[in-house]
């Protein structure tokens, strides 16, 4: 497990902080998001694409941040974590979120929302890891993909989750 100073770990942190502020700012209003949704179909097989279609297109765009981050820092990234970084949030699609709902919810972090009353929108916010890794394998994905997805927000012991994890909460 990688080791940082804590000069490190709070800078992270910080970071974290300021891509959620930049996330939240973006995820007002559904019709200004732009996802590059051609350039993310590239990288599933049809049942994730479906999958992929189906999320909120703010959740897109956020996945093709996430992805291209990922790809600038790792251009030999496993074709699973490529994919599993542009579905990591396709179990929030479970439900439509109302913009109060996405801004109230995406500033709790996802370890407390665990230890919340799991109804409504904190509910999905809590289990969608879970919901998205079920839903990918209903529709065909990759075991990996599905297995990256249920990891992304507890990625102890999977380098590759662990990645995705740290490149979500930058982006």
């Amino acid at each position: 497990m990688l080791r940082l100073s804590p000069f490190a770990r709070l800078r992270r942190k910080f970071q974290g902080y300021v891509g959620k502020a930049r996330r939240l700012s973006r995820s007002l209003r559904a019709d200004a998001a732009r996802p590059d949704d051609r350039w993310a179909a590239t990288f599933l097989n049809p049942g994730e694409a479906l999958v992929y279609r189906s999320m909120d297109p703010r959740d897109r765009e956020h996945a093709c941040r996430v992805t291209r981050h990922l790809l600038r820092d790792h251009p030999d990234a496993s074709p699973e974590l490529v994919a599993a970084a542009l579905l990591h949030d396709c179990g929030k699609s479970v439900r439509p979120y109302h913009v109060a709902e996405r801004v109230l919810v995406g500033l709790i972090p996802h370890r407390l929302t665990l230890m919340l009353p799991q109804a409504g929108a904190l509910g999905i916010r809590a289990a969608h890891p879970e919901l998205g890794a079920e839903l990918l394998a209903y529709a065909g994905a990759r075991p990996r993909v599905a297995q990256l997805v249920a990891r992304h927000h507890a990625s102890v012991g999977d380098p590759e989750a662990a990645l995705l994890h740290h490149y979500d909460e930058l982006e």
